[in-house]
């Protein structure tokens, strides 16, 4: 073989198209891009417009948040993995569990801002583990082997009294005062007007009586 014989694998590269090299080519005239108009020009983006209507990713609703301005790069872990490096001897038990110590074992590559124990697995041995967060089944299974679980993450936050006299009585904080009338009587207003007007009209008693 001689080096003008060396030719790249078959369907590894492909000729590229000239375009508006005369009609015969195939290419020609408009060069593939269609006839006249805003799609015919390069830099043009209307994939989603609808003529002005709604488009339909603005149409449907929003759901969900994603927190990106305080999220944490957790590292998260199982118990299974915990005991497989005390099993191995490169984890001690003895010794209070946390970041520092994982990232030594060679149980974690690298420390992020925190560690979140999970509860795959089982762990036979007793431990005491200091992380970040740990899910109910991790804490469980800890405290059955005779362990402990610290966890450093902040308890969450009690709910803030509501502002605003709408939302305050809809949790029932301000209720309405129920202010008690004495009853009408019976008969209707022009009952009482009427029993208003003889007692009036009725002279008092020794009134009517000439003097001697």
């Amino acid at each position: 073989m001689k080096l003008n014989q060396i030719a790249a694998r078959p369907g590894s590269t492909k000729a590229r198209t000239r375009v508006g090299r005369g009609i015969g080519s195939g290419k020609g005239k408009t060069g593939g891009r269609g006839g006249k108009g805003q799609t015919a020009r390069s830099g043009v983006r209307i994939k989603g417009f609808e003529g002005g209507q709604m488009p339909l990713h603005r149409r449907l609703p929003k759901r969900g948040f994603r927190n990106t301005m305080f999220a944490l790069a957790l590292n998260e872990i199982n118990l299974d993995r915990i005991q497989t490096a005390i099993d191995a001897g490169t984890l001690d038990a003895k010794n209070p569990i946390d970041i520092d110590t994982l990232v030594k074992s060679g149980v974690l590559s690298r420390a992020r801002d925190g560690v979140k124990l999970l509860g795959g697995g089982e762990i036979k041995v007793k431990a005491d583990f200091v992380v970040w967060r740990a899910s109910k089944s991790a804490i469980a299974a800890v405290e059955k082997a005779g362990g402990t679980v610290k966890v450093l993450a902040p308890s969450k936050e009690e709910p803030k009294e509501p502002r605003g006299k709408n939302a305050r009585f809809a949790a029932g904080i301000d209720k309405p005062k129920i202010i008690e009338s004495a009853p009408a009587p019976k008969g209707g207003k022009k009952k009482a007007d009427a029993k208003a007007d003889t007692k009036a009209e009725k002279p008092a008693k020794g009134a009517g009586k000439a003097s001697t």
